[in-house]
């Protein structure tokens, strides 16, 4: 539950409370950790209390602005233009600035978790990556030869501590406010330093964790993700050479589609619906998820890499043809504008 709440005096700040449940406590110690990480950097919101017995945090309140959400959805390719690039730039500036501080997060959080020390030895998301040959039995597919390697190839990503930067998590277009001081990121519940490719992955796909899912202009993403990496190239130089950044971002994609598929697709193979339940225009589960496959299947190819993960995304796209959902459009901010070819990612 998250409160605005108002005192005597006209002042404000926002009151979040988190399920006593063990993803509850983990996702109230990793925002606990992550606005402490980060208040004195002015990229959101500043902690001002945090009770672990309930948990709730208690937060410095940024007031109303609009996202860049709202900006992809409305109407001003200009305005979308500069928000994208201005949210890409703020990214990479936040990984920069906080590169090499792992240990002070994670003290942080081990306070925030009464000293019940690390979360595990695996990452969450290799936990599904490594998981994925029992997500497509749903859908009556048999995984292809090779596909348990080609699943290991991705997963170690995670294992790997070069190019860690610090991340709110779950950056999505909706979590962050375009205000006159700049952009602010106002979600923290999945706080964690990883690899750098995981962030890059938002641009590339776009979004990978996101409800408000469109395609972008194909220059426009490529800018977006240089602007990105020239930043995070300042403090990890090895990022500059495409014969680490191109399989680096390939491996993510990959890990975040599987993410996709692990909450979207068991309820998708019974029927479709909307991505979110308010909010308009929206894309389908459906759609989105064969979206997805196509643009894994699409980087795979062109890069010649995992030709078994590369072939499951095939199967996955010829099984649900039946679905017969229209293709992705570009977002809404840049209709009327040359459109990304559909046959690019057919």
């Amino acid at each position: 539950m998250v409160l605005r709440c108002h005192d005597s005096s006209g002042g404000s700040v926002v009151v979040k409370s988190y399920p006593p449940t063990g993803e509850g406590v983990r996702s109230f110690a990793a925002e606990a950790s992550g606005l402490a990480f980060t208040s004195s950097a002015g990229v959101g919101p500043r902690l001002l209390g945090a009770n672990p017995a309930v948990p709730l945090i208690v937060m410095t309140d940024l007031g109303d602005a609009p996202s860049l959400a709202d900006v992809l959805l409305g109407e001003s390719a200009d305005a979308a233009r500069a928000a994208l690039l201005s949210w890409a730039t703020a990214c990479g500036q936040l990984a920069a600035r906080t590169a090499g501080r792992q240990d002070e997060l994670a003290r942080l959080r081990a306070a925030y978790l009464g000293g019940d020390g690390p979360l595990g030895d695996t990452h969450w998301l290799a936990e599904r990556i490594l998981s994925a040959s029992g997500l497509v039995g749903v859908l009556d597919i048999t995984p292809p030869a090779g596909l348990a390697d080609d699943l290991a190839a991705v997963a170690a990503i995670l294992g790997s501590n070069d190019c860690e930067v610090f991340s709110p998590g779950d950056i999505c277009p909706d979590n962050n406010l375009l205000t006159v001081s700049g952009l602010r990121f106002i979600d923290y519940e999945s706080a964690e330093f990883h690899p750098a490719f995981l962030d890059a992955a938002y641009l590339r796909m776009p979004f990978s964790t996101c409800w408000c899912v469109f395609r972008l202009p194909a220059d426009l993403a490529e800018a977006a993700e240089s602007a990105y990496r020239a930043e995070v190239c300042g403090v990890f130089p090895d990022l500059a050479g495409d014969s680490v950044w191109r399989p680096g971002v390939l491996r993510a994609v990959a890990a975040w589609t599987i993410h996709a598929m692990s909450y979207l697709l068991d309820r998708s193979a019974v029927a479709d619906r909307p991505m979110h339940d308010s909010r308009t225009p929206v894309p389908t589960a459906r759609q989105l998820l064969r979206y997805r496959w196509q643009t894994l299947r699409h980087e795979l190819d062109r890069a010649g890499e995992l030709p078994a993960l590369a072939e499951l995304a095939g199967r996955l796209l010829a099984v649900t043809e039946h679905w017969k959902v229209p293709d992705l459009p570009v977002y809404p901010a840049f209709r009327g504008q040359e459109p990304v070819p559909a046959a690019e990612l057919a």
